[in-house]
């Protein structure tokens, strides 16, 4: 087996697609309920834009892409078959999950302590599962 990036490349993932309904509900729910940033929001003709949101401390960016046609639809809300999709984590557990609650955000369970850190899932405002973690250091 042989490495397929040449010495001393770098990559890293950078953006992943979300696919949603609306554009400007997705962008909303994310600003307001998340206390994401919106960094780009460019029209790119026949109805399509290129929106992109993400925590303000940096991280991969969420592509907020419209779905087009029965199949993207389909997947709405249920990008992976309904297991949890995205770990947002977090410096603070108790504080984000407190403003979470606040903004309204739907937890699935109450938090709970686990090896790895303190964690709790919730569903964005299409369904799909995302965990608030706080990793243990």
């Amino acid at each position: 087996m042989t490495d397929a990036a040449p010495a001393g490349a770098e990559r890293r993932i950078a953006t992943v697609t979300l696919v949603v309904a609306d554009y400007d509900e997705a962008i909303a729910w994310y600003i307001e309920k998340l206390g994401f940033r919106l960094f780009e929001d460019n029209d790119l003709g026949d109805g399509k834009r290129w929106v992109t949101v993400g925590p303000t401390g940096g991280g991969i960016r969420l592509l907020l892409a419209r779905a087009a046609g029965d199949a993207q639809h389909a997947r709405i809300g249920d990008q992976t078959g309904g297991r949890v999709f995205l770990f947002l984590e977090t410096d603070d557990f108790a504080r984000d999950h407190a403003a979470m609650l606040a903004a309204g955000v739907s937890f699935r369970e109450t938090p709970r302590h686990e090896p790895y850190g303190t964690v709790a899932v919730f569903a964005d405002l299409y369904g799909n599962l995302w965990d608030l973690l706080q990793p243990k250091r």
